[in-house]
């Protein structure tokens, strides 16, 4: 029989009636070369169930079968992982997750509901799915947004969901919002902005949730939560205007404005107070936070820190390397950037990425970088990876080193990453019980 991709590729496939569509799936995609691939019968079918036989499903011999490739997202929780196929076409089938169970490891309970997802969100503890019916399902720690029941009835026409560390925030079609999760957030200080949150476009968290700030359509900003760690942003409120983006450090927020101008509040030695670098603060681009200390890229691609020094605050000792800077990615303590050239240069607490001289002169032509707690990984434009920092927080991949080739993405938890290899497998490592360990469903990631 002849499979064909959009694309115009296309492949004589030989297999007897009586073979299964699982074999014709497994065929193609090593064919093809790709990992996820939905089959479409010439009559429009999708062939969707691994056990039925060709003549079943009325594919005969010279028959033709289209091969839609699709696309495969990863999300993370702070323990768990789910892999989510197709949400950028026609919606995605199913979901597959492991790690923590009580963290969103385990979605068995709500399987048979993840049908056509259109987007997975993650909080630290717990994941939520928006349907193609603008519905949403979730799973994982009740106390983290793993439990919608309460709100159930008001989770219609969802246009997208956001997250904090432990709750969700739904945004609907008419532009309201829908919380829950953690009910000491969203029962109590925040009702008090409830009302303000109307038109929400992004939202940020600080650590364990303590303070919150909200982006709306017109620019402006909402802060709930711990006054002293970012809740109270009265005191730079006429700067929060035509604000763009807000990042979220430990105790502190980052606004940029549409004049690449940069407002901080909060605590002010972790980050809520950026008056001794305020001058050069300007045409900044990308803002990015570690535990306790800002990082922004400029214009011209240098770098301007402040915040605690051992958390990344003090970048001194490397600024004569951080030109012509593209990406900067933070651990809880550390930073590491990516120049134009494709090399890194790392800064911060060395137990969490801080230095990767060990691994210096693997550090070329780097494509990506993702982060732990304490790791960083890097994807390299041949599709290698290369890690560095806590080796139980995933800074060292050497037990699966071989496998890491042609990798297309890298995700993390708290404590481990996986990687998306261009066949469709997933090789993880780290801590094991944090999603490390994809043993379990290494199996379902081969039928699909």
């Amino acid at each position: 029989m002849n499979v064909f991709l959009p694309s115009g590729q296309n492949q004589s496939l030989l297999l007897s009636q009586s073979s299964k569509v699982g074999d014709l799936r497994i065929l193609a995609q090593q064919s093809f070369r790709r990992g996820f691939l939905r089959l479409i019968s010439f009559d429009g079918r999708q062939l969707t169930d691994p056990v039925e036989s060709l003549e079943a499903a009325g594919i005969l011999d010279g028959g033709h079968v289209t091969a839609v490739a699709l696309e495969a997202k990863v999300v993370a929780s702070h323990n768990a992982f789910a892999m989510s196929f197709a949400m950028w076409c026609s919606g995605g089938d199913r979901v597959l997750t492991w790690g923590s169970r009580v963290a969103g490891g385990d979605s068995s309970s709500v399987q048979h509901r993840l049908r056509n997802v259109q987007q997975v969100q993650a909080t630290w503890g717990a994941f939520a799915a928006i349907l193609a019916d603008g519905s949403v399902v979730t799973w994982g720690n009740p106390d983290a947004g793993g439990d919608c029941s309460l709100v159930q009835d008001q989770l219609k026409n969802v246009h997208q969901v956001q997250s904090t560390r432990r709750a969700f925030v739904a945004i609907l079609a008419d532009g309201s919002v829908v919380t829950w999760g953690n009910q000491l957030l969203f029962r109590g200080v925040s009702f008090a902005v409830k009302d303000q949150l109307r038109n929400l476009r992004q939202i940020q968290a600080t650590d364990a949730d303590i303070a919150l700030a909200g982006i709306l359509a017109d620019g402006s900003v909402v802060t709930w939560g711990n006054p002293y760690a970012g809740g109270d942003s009265t005191a730079v409120e006429d700067q929060l205007k035509h604000v763009q983006q807000v990042q979220a450090a430990g105790r502190a927020f980052a606004a940029i404005r549409t004049d690449r101008s940069v407002v901080t509040w909060g605590i002010p030695h972790v980050g809520g107070d950026s008056s001794a670098v305020q001058d050069q603060l300007k045409h900044v681009q990308q803002v990015q936070a570690s535990g306790f200390a800002f990082a922004v890229i400029c214009q011209e691609g240098s770098v301007v820190t402040w915040g605690r020094p051992d958390a990344g605050g003090d970048s001194s000792a490397v600024q004569d390397q951080l030109k012509n800077v593209q990406q900067v990615q933070a651990t809880c303590g550390a930073f590491a950037a990516i120049l134009a050239d494709g090399s890194v240069v790392t800064w911060g607490n060395p137990d969490a990425g801080g230095n990767c001289s060990l691994v210096q002169d693997q550090l070329k032509n780097v494509h990506q970088v993702q982060s732990t707690r304490r790791a960083f990984a890097a994807i390299l434009a041949d599709g290698s990876v290369v890690t560095w920092g806590n080796r139980e927080y995933g800074g060292d991949s050497s037990s699966v080193q071989d496998r890491l080739k042609n990798v297309q993405q890298v995700q993390a938890t708290w404590d481990a990453f996986a990687a998306i290899l261009a066949d469709g497998s997933v090789v993880t490592w780290g801590n094991p019980d944090a999603g490390g360990d994809s043993s379990t469903v290494q199996g379902l990631l081969i039928s699909l």
